[in-house]
């Protein structure tokens, strides 16, 4: 059964397998510097991938065992340089709606608890009418992506499905949901957090798309032209109770894509534990084995802008013949050394 975001988060895995180290024979493993998947998989700026506060640092902020929100997603595509998240609500005037950033909606859905065959751990992120836009296509359809234990799963849906694309592929073997400590995964950032008003806590990090490693703490300086990636979680008080405020994170910076800068801002959080009846139990069923491996950080090209008739892909195609820009896919693919 689908969700709907009117009638109600980047995943990973681990748990059992925690200490697991990625095999180059596991398929697709992407580098999360162990908030998706296992701190061995990433080139972090500490061995063990976690960044210690220092004096007048706030402590931690910790998930509930599971929660759900909705969010609003503002895909930021011109003048983003120099109004950089997080966003205390919409991006800030000069930046239009239409103009320079778009709006799209969508859901979470959390599930610490979860246990299964595949690791510990659920989690949803549905997005309405625009995908993730992280990857080098056309993200104007409704998409999933779904993570149990280790097992990530990306889903389409009958109404706007791109030719050509099953309902479900399998998007990682080794790519859980952020354990309730994540935010350990992610350095302090006090410019970030000043966005926020009082009490906000930012954390976030750019890398670069040469290697991988962290080059600087904070979003701002804008880093897209380096190029470099940015990965950053914030979170605020409501009521008194610090909770997820948004996700502000690097997408695919050129066409189709073009969002060098998405944040998802949270609304409606809630600690109550999602309905599997209306999220994962759509893929809870599937052997990860029988499903065919996702092709979204490198989409098949095609001589026009649909594939040929009853030709399987599993992503929308691609018109241009190489990459103009990196992904988190080129950056963290595992490949042998």
């Amino acid at each position: 059964m689908r969700s709907s975001a009117t009638s109600i988060l980047l995943i990973l895995p681990l748990a059992a397998c925690s200490h697991h180290k990625a095999n180059v024979n596991d398929g697709a493993v992407y580098e999360t510097y162990g908030v998706h998947n296992n701190q061995d998989d990433s080139p972090c700026a500490s061995p063990d991938c976690r960044y210690v506060r220092g004096p007048g640092e706030p402590a931690d902020p910790i998930y509930p065992p599971y929660w759900t929100s909705n969010w609003t997603m503002y895909r930021v595509f011109q003048n983003y340089q120099t109004h950089l998240p997080p966003y205390d609500g919409r991006p800030p005037a000069p930046l239009q709606e239409g103009t320079d950033y778009e709006v799209s909606y969508g859901a979470t859905y959390y599930d610490s608890t979860w246990r299964g065959p595949s690791g510990d751990g659920a989690m949803m992120e549905h997005y309405e009418k625009r995908c993730l836009p992280i990857f080098p296509i056309d993200n104007q359809f409704t998409c999933s992506f779904i993570s149990l234990g280790n097992a990530a799963f990306f889903v389409t849906y009958p109404e706007d499905r791109p030719k050509g694309m099953p309902p479900v592929c399998l998007f990682s073997k080794w790519n859980h949901p952020p354990r309730r400590d994540f935010v350990k995964h992610l350095p302090y950032s006090q410019g970030d957090s000043a966005q926020l008003g009082t009490g906000g806590q930012g954390y976030s990090f750019w890398v670069s798309a040469a290697n991988g490693r962290p080059i600087q703490t904070g979003a701002s300086p804008d880093r897209t032209q380096d190029p470099a990636i940015l990965f950053g979680y914030a979170f605020a008080p409501v009521n008194g109770v610090v909770q997820p405020q948004s996700f502000y994170f690097s997408g695919y910076p050129m066409p189709p894509a073009n969002a060098p800068i998405v944040s998802q801002n949270y609304t409606n959080f809630a600690p109550v534990q999602p309905e599997p009846a209306k999220t994962w139990a759509q893929v809870s069923g599937l052997d990860p084995a029988t499903l065919p491996l996702c092709q979204l950080f490198d989409p098949p090209s095609t001589p026009g802008p649909q594939a040929a008739e009853g030709a399987l892909m599993t992503a929308p195609p691609r018109e241009a013949p190489a990459k103009a820009a990196p992904t988190w896919g080129d950056i963290g693919r595992w490949r042998k050394q």
